[in-house]
């Protein structure tokens, strides 16, 4: 079966000068720059209401060209701005399956020590105290899994996703052409 290539959409970013696209309190070298908080913020928002395979053609708009050609610089930019994305992306993913793991062998031995007092207060099913205690740790052994339970189920795959956005950004194909009304 042949694999059909991803789509590749468009997003088309307008701004006056260069200088707007890159963070102005960023002192490392011009290609290596922050993007500005809302051109990143501009390119992700959009960039996420794709399919997490699809690749990206950005086009950014310059009212006030400079007089070299800015598209290599903007490119090498914008490729350095959301590869560094996905290596932070990683390591918190990385930080967070971590502190899953963690939270399990907790949860786990916790969940264990109630299970085990809930046993033993079983034989004592007259005593009204007793039978809410015995409850209580039942349900508190098991609440104590939550933590884990939402790293392993649901906090993970967002970041996932997250991360294959940034990687197609971080290889988009960027243009740079001069801004027309």
């Amino acid at each position: 079966m042949k694999k059909s290539t991803p789509p590749v959409h468009q997003i088309e970013l307008r701004i006056v000068e260069l200088s707007e696209l890159f963070n102005s309190m960023d002192p490392t070298p011009f290609h290596h720059r922050d993007l500005d908080i809302d051109a990143q913020e501009f390119l992700e928002s959009w960039a996420l209401e794709f399919p997490q395979g699809s690749h990206f053609r950005i086009i950014v708009h310059i009212e006030k060209m400079p007089k070299e050609d800015p598209a290599p610089l903007v490119a090498e930019a914008i490729h350095n701005y959301f590869q560094y994305k996905v290596v932070l992306l990683k390591r918190n993913l990385r930080v967070l399956l971590q502190e899953g793991r963690t939270s399990l062998l907790i949860g786990l031995c916790f969940l264990a020590l109630c299970l085990l007092g809930a046993d033993a207060l079983a034989g004592f099913s007259n005593n009204t105290f007793l039978r809410v205690l015995k409850e209580s740790l039942l349900i508190g052994g098991w609440v104590a899994m939550w933590r884990p339970m939402q790293i392993f189920l649901y906090d993970w795959w967002p970041m996932v996703r997250r991360g294959r956005i940034y990687s197609n950004l971080g290889r988009a194909s960027v243009h740079v052409a001069p801004w027309k009304d």
